[in-house]
């Protein structure tokens, strides 16, 4: 099993930044690519970036040039730094491992997510 806990969500004004960690545990040996989803109200869960275990890196067009997602591998921890932030951007993110693409029937672990608010 693989455990994955998420920090770093909060309130932030549109233009401002945060970044979100996520810490992997357990089997970690089996989580890479690891990959950021989220969920704004009303909506369906959506691809945001993933990171394979080289460092090769995805991101969905919404976000590209605006976010990064970068890992630190000795700590087994993926990271999502989040500039320029819009209120579309409102969402509970969460974080997911051992899976590939975009699709999230593909990763079969996840976290417990953490909530992300844009105000404008």
């Amino acid at each position: 099993q693989v455990q994955l806990v998420e920090s770093g969500g909060g309130l932030v004004q549109a233009g401002g930044s945060l970044r979100l960690s996520c810490a992997a545990s357990g089997r970690t040996f089996t989580t890479y690519p690891m990959a950021w989803f989220r969920q704004a109200p009303g909506k369906e869960r959506e691809f945001v970036a993933a990171i394979s275990w080289s460092g090769s890196t995805n991101y969905a067009d919404s976000v590209k040039g605006r976010f990064t997602i970068s890992s630190d591998n000795t700590k087994n921890t993926v990271y999502l730094q989040m500039n320029t932030l819009k209120p579309d951007d409102t969402a509970v993110y969460y974080c997911t491992a051992g899976g590939y693409g975009r699709g999230e029937s593909e990763y079969p672990y996840w976290g417990q997510g953490t909530q992300v608010t844009v105000s404008s």
